[in-house]
């Protein structure tokens, strides 16, 4: 994966952001063992403590847990991944939504031009 950061915020909140993207889009598979915080740090060019407070961040939010000695693991709890999943695409959607607002669109002429687009794709 390219890892990309936004200088304008907290790198890890970035790294927070991805990982959570790369889980909730089964890129790591509910169960599977994630590399070690070394390795991610590596591969994301990023200080392995500002790795580490990410993952801490997702153990919290219960997305991760830590086996003793065995490294981190995805949550087996598809539930929760599918809210996950769910409530970042709500967010998505708002923030598209306000965007187009913004550009002078109303509902009814934002939902028209999705299903222009659609029809297109």
């Amino acid at each position: 994966m390219a890892w990309q950061f936004d200088s304008g915020r907290p790198i890890y909140t970035q790294l927070l952001e991805q990982i959570r993207f790369l889980i909730i889009s089964g890129q790591y598979l509910a169960g599977s063992k994630l590399p070690s915080v070394r390795d991610l740090a590596a591969e994301s060019s990023v200080n392995p403590n500002t790795m580490q407070r990410a993952l801490a961040e997702l153990e919290r939010s219960g997305l991760i847990y830590s086996q003793r000695t065995a490294g981190r693991f995805v949550t087996e709890d598809g539930e929760l991944i599918k809210k996950m999943k769910e409530s970042i695409g709500e967010e998505k959607i708002l923030t598209f939504f306000h965007e187009m607002e913004q550009l002078g669109y109303g509902t009814d002429e934002i939902i028209a031009l999705i299903h222009k687009v659609i029809k297109s794709i």
